[in-house]
């Protein structure tokens, strides 16, 4: 029954009987973590044999020993390999060290003090700078604009993507917004794919928005479907050379939740212009990347049919862990009232939405507990979620008898926070 339609005393029945359960939660002395979307042992464990693969073969493709200094835009045979992960020519597509995060701090940072097309162009030379930032979303990409001193402005994300009506409007009336953050399949948190139309309107948006504006494409789970029947993912650069916006694309990838999480291989794709302005600006920082990591994910991974080979076998180790957590959200709280949240078919998260004004008392009774979540507000631009709703819930890395006690442990607050605040609305 929706929790609307129980009286005072049904309430205070239920209660006692959360507080119970909940009190028992206390005594076991829990320990479970649900905060950040790591792999498992067992998903990084499918990638050892990059481990000793080269057997003493250092020589690239074209002859080039990649123990040596140079290739700074990476190697041929890995740029022709992950340009395919995000649909792009490889004469377009940048392959760098272990870290996407890294090239999308650097990409900011140029753009800001720089300029990607020189001086002139340097977001920096306006007192105010700018960017969309679609929510609930991904923490990190916001820490980068907080940290640089750029004004974030929050876009709801709706079933398609982000709402592309206010973001198109925004960009007509404001040439201060310089940019757009996008995890455009299986965002992070919410596990959505970006619709067809959502993709060909971001692709379009270089025509109406300001000088300079730049689409930050973060396509971090590209291939990390769950199911077969996952939707697939428009690719943004053809549309974008069709509208002449391709200077106002920068895509970016990795292999972090693919091979070894702090030992992979980025890369990111943009126009060749973009490209030759980053080069130059990198140059400064680095004669070349970790030339022979990349040979070797190239050894391992090989071709698009080997990667999804391997992506199948990741998904069979977490896919169970996502059942659990749906499964047990649809069991104790559908038709509830107390919350809403995704299934998603890809990706690393679930995104939970509790009862207006109730997600930080469900993280703080979490922790009480022993139950680690990610901090309600993370997932909104300066950590203020103005309806105090939304958390994400990482189950992949934690084993599956974890994931099990943990959401449990998980439905218990939300029914304890869900129950009180009605009492207290209705008394």
């Amino acid at each position: 029954m929706h929790i609307d339609q129980l009286s005072v005393a049904e309430l205070s029945t239920q209660l006692d009987s959360v507080l119970k359960q909940y009190s028992a939660l206390k005594e076991l002395n829990l320990a479970l973590d649900l905060t950040r979307g790591k792999p498992c042992s067992e998903q990084v464990a499918l990638s050892d044999a990059l481990d000793g693969i080269l057997q003493g073969n250092y020589l690239a493709e074209n002859g080039t020993d990649v123990r040596n200094y140079g290739g700074l835009e990476g190697l041929a045979e890995a740029r022709a390999l992950f340009s395919r992960v995000l649909n792009t020519p490889p004469e377009e597509t940048f392959v760098g060290g272990n870290s996407s995060l890294t090239l999308m701090y650097n990409t900011i940072d140029f753009a800001l003090t720089e300029g990607l097309s020189g001086p002139p162009s340097a977001w920096g030379n306006n007192d105010t700078v700018k960017f969309l930032c679609p929510t609930p979303g991904y923490d990190r990409h916001f820490a980068i604009c907080e940290h640089l001193g750029i004004e974030m402005i929050a876009v709801p994300m709706l079933g398609t993507g982000p709402d592309m009506d206010r973001i198109e409007r925004l960009v007509k009336e404001d040439p201060l917004i310089k940019g757009l953050w996008c995890v455009p399949r299986f965002s992070n948190p919410t596990g959505g794919v970006y619709s067809d139309e959502t993709v060909e309107r971001i692709a379009r948006l270089g025509l109406i928005a300001g000088d300079h504006f730049i689409v930050m494409w973060d396509n971090a789970y590209a291939v990390h479907t769950l199911y077969d029947d996952a939707s697939s993912l428009m690719p943004i650069r053809d549309l974008c050379y069709k509208y002449g916006t391709m200077d106002n694309l920068f895509q970016f990838g990795s292999t972090s939740k693919i091979t070894f999480a702090g030992a992979g291989v980025a890369f990111l794709a943009s126009s060749e212009e973009n490209l030759t302005a980053l080069k130059q600006h990198l140059a400064l920082q680095t004669i070349g990347p970790d030339k022979v990591n990349q040979l070797r994910h190239v050894r391992f991974l090989a071709n698009p049919e080997t990667l999804a080979e391997h992506m199948t076998a990741h998904a069979a180790i977490i896919r169970p862990r996502f059942e659990c957590v749906l499964n047990t959200l649809k069991h104790e709280l559908s038709n509830s009232g107390m919350g809403a949240w995704s299934s998603p078919r890809g990706g690393y998260f679930v995104s939970f939405n509790t009862m207006p004004g109730l997600a930080k008392k469900v993280v703080k009774l979490a922790e009480s507990i022993g139950v680690k979540l990610t901090p309600a507000g993370a997932t909104f631009p300066y950590s203020e979620d103005p309806q105090d709703t939304n958390i994400r819930l990482s189950p992949t890395f934690p084993h599956l008898e974890d994931v099990k006690a943990a959401i449990n442990a998980f439905v218990i607050c939300v029914k304890l926070a869900s129950i009180e605040h009605c009492l207290q609305r209705k008394r």
